[in-house]
């Protein structure tokens, strides 16, 4: 299983807020055509759903990365919050449980890998994608609302996959 610490929430959460804050068009913007500008947005969270699927129970070559995405930004970021501001180290902020993903919903992460690995190689610019799929490694099983949020996208994987494979 994936531990967090406050500095892989930090760095998840600094992600985060450097894709909405280049996101951000302006309230006026916002308000004039809101369809096109909220569409800007869904690469990220496409990722981000991504990122965040491949921390929940996953194993193999594909949890190994994730693994090591977020073991790295746990060091990153409880690095940053001792020397930066003076924090402690290894403060777990995870999840006690979370939703693990089912035969199915595994196979769902292997194919929404492929699709993933295309989509970064076709996209011209796949800033986007890798900073998503970070941030979703980073908050997937945090202890807040973007943990929270795991949970309805786990168990809608395990649902759509056991569906496809059933159907297949």
């Amino acid at each position: 299983m994936n531990y967090l610490t406050f500095g892989g929430v930090t760095v998840g959460l600094c992600i985060l807020g450097y894709q909405i804050t280049t996101w951000w068009p302006g309230r006026k913007q916002l308000t004039k055509d809101p369809v096109k500008h909220a569409s800007r947005l869904l690469p990220f969270l496409a990722a981000w759903a991504y990122g965040c699927l491949t921390t929940l129970g996953v194993a193999g070559l594909i949890g190994t990365a994730s693994s090591a995405v977020l073991g790295l930004s746990n060091w990153l970021g409880d690095a940053a919050l001792v020397w930066g501001v003076g924090g402690s180290a290894g403060e777990l902020a995870g999840r006690a449980t979370f939703v693990p993903l089912s035969g199915p919903g595994l196979g769902l992460v292997l194919i929404l890998t492929a699709v993933f690995i295309a989509a970064v190689a076709k996209a011209g610019n796949s800033a986007d994608l890798k900073r998503g799929a970070w941030c979703g490694i980073c908050l997937g099983t945090s202890a807040g609302v973007a943990g929270f949020a795991a949970v309805p996208l786990a168990q809608a994987a395990n649902a759509v996959a056991g569906r496809v494979y059933e159907a297949v």
